[in-house]
């Protein structure tokens, strides 16, 4: 009996053991918290919302623009989405079509009324400023998980939430970015503050997610989303109201040859 029981301590040690030693790396566990915060927000098919953009320079002077912006939920790669601008009159028409990818640059096209002609993005000028904000169009495309590679660096609270810190890498060539560092609510699985890294390793920005609200019972938006350049001392301010999901959205209202019709 007695020597039952030791060998089972035994057996019990060795298993110990073995799950000890195949524990998380960094890179891993970074992966895998990303994989939840993708799998938390899958499923929405598409949304609606209105948009209120300040933009406000080192100065303290702002602007601001209106605007509508449509998503759709793309299976097995990134989303689509359309920013069409109301106001103010000097915008007034202007719409922006995204076709994000998981595995390869994002397709963008830009319409300009005043032109009246649409222009393409460059895949190699992703890191411009869009519109005029701080926002670059690569922030503008939805966060594919196949975007970047991740490292699990600590956890930490911000604003009294408790997150994973997360770092990650683009695995776009031509991204303006060096690396990110996420601050992910644990509870939630949703991102709460990212700061930018330039590719000289500068902090470059830092985005803040403020207000989020539940929508369908399962996915999070943010009413406010602040992103502030340190280098240049200029801010901009996101507010989203009025989310709508699961509206009907196709394709057929994310084609850029009906960019110019876009209402």
């Amino acid at each position: 009996m007695k020597k039952n029981l030791l060998n089972i301590l035994a057996l019990a040690l060795l298993l110990s053991f073995g799950i000890s030693s195949q524990a998380e790396t960094p890179e891993e566990k970074g992966l895998a918290i990303a994989k939840e915060v993708d799998l938390r927000d899958t499923g929405f098919k598409d949304s609606t919302a209105k948009m209120e953009m300040v933009l406000k320079n080192k100065q303290g002077k702002t602007s601001v623009r209106n605007v509508r912006v449509k998503t759709l939920e793309v299976n097995g790669d990134g989303d689509k989405g359309l920013s069409i601008f109301d106001k103010p009159r000097d915008v007034k028409g202007t719409a922006f079509l995204t076709y994000s990818h998981s595995k390869k640059p994002d397709e963008q096209w830009l319409y300009l009324p005043a032109l009246k002609r649409v222009k393409r993005i460059s895949s190699k000028n992703k890191s411009g400023p869009f519109m005029g904000s701080e926002f670059a169009y690569e922030d503008i495309s939805s966060q594919e998980l196949d975007k970047y590679t991740y490292k699990y660096l600590r956890d930490e609270k911000f604003n009294g939430i408790d997150c994973f810190v997360i770092e990650r890498y683009p695995t776009y060539k031509n991204s303006g970015y060096k690396r990110q560092v996420v601050w992910i609510n644990k509870k939630e699985y949703r991102p709460e503050k990212t700061d930018f890294y330039d590719r000289k390793n500068s902090l470059l920005k830092t985005l803040v997610f403020e207000d989020y609200k539940q929508y369908l019972g399962k996915y999070w938006r943010a009413s406010t989303m602040k992103m502030i350049n340190h280098q240049t001392g200029k801010s901009t301010i996101l507010s989203w109201q009025d989310y709508k999901f699961q509206t009907g959205l196709s394709d057929k209202d994310f084609n850029r040859n009906s960019l110019k019709r876009a209402r």
